[in-house]
């Protein structure tokens, strides 16, 4: 495995973070890699001023019940550059999930996944970067297009230069579509299947809705001291 600082690059130049961005989605792999699902975690992160909030929400799978909470917080080093989200939230990740005392099976993202325009969305970069299997979801559509599902529970391919990178998943009947893909170590069926699997009566899987609203109520607690 590559040294860290080859995934995240002191140097913040365009050709490097692209060199950085191409490592990842080498190292990438878009198939089952895992056992028995038993643990998932959900990932998320909020700001405050100049301050990045990330916070893991480890769950049961099978019951989706909470087994642990951690978070880092750090300061900002990088700014908000569209397809370089990895460069600004990862390392705050990176330094939550070694809190963890209960190491989950799988992550869970707030972010992309492949479906990102060089293949290294959050998600990938935070599955190559742990070595473990990830998901990315988002509320909207970093790259690619697909049909609008019409149905709760229905899904419908999201394609990007005619390859399949991820899925429109309507996760409930009041709202539009979720974006669903693989992120390290996970099938495009079992990012779909695993997604579903984790839904409750929200738009959002149980995993990085939980997250949410963990870091929404740090950040509020921190406020609320400052």
């Amino acid at each position: 495995m590559p040294a860290i600082s080859n995934f995240f690059p002191l140097e913040v130049s365009r050709e490097s973070l692209i060199a950085a961005q191409r490592l990842v989605a080498e190292r990438a792999a878009t198939r089952d890699d895992f056992g028995e699902l038993r643990l998932i975690a959900g990932v998320d992160q909020s700001f405050l001023d100049d301050k990045i909030i990330s916070g893991i929400v480890v769950l049961r799978y099978d019951s989706l019940e909470v087994v642990e909470r951690v978070h880092s917080i750090e300061q900002v080093n990088f700014p908000y550059i569209p397809t370089f989200l990895s460069f600004r939230e990862g390392p705050a990740i990176v330094s939550a999930f070694k809190k963890l005392k209960t190491i989950p099976d799988m992550l869970m993202v707030d972010g992309a996944g492949i479906n990102h325009p060089r293949g290294a969305g959050l998600a990938t970069h935070i599955g190559v970067v742990l070595d473990i299997p990830a998901i990315g979801i988002t509320k909207r559509i970093l790259c690619g297009s697909g049909k609008e599902p019409e149905h709760a529970g229905e899904a419908s391919p999201l394609i990007y230069k005619g390859r399949k990178i991820g899925w429109l998943l309507k996760s409930n009947k009041r709202s539009r579509a979720i974006v669903v893909a693989p992120g390290n170590k996970v099938s495009l069926e079992s990012s779909l299947s695993i997604t579903k699997a984790c839904l409750r009566s929200h738009k959002l899987p149980e995993p990085t809705r939980l997250a949410h609203e963990y870091v929404t109520g740090l950040k509020k607690e921190i406020a609320a001291l400052s």
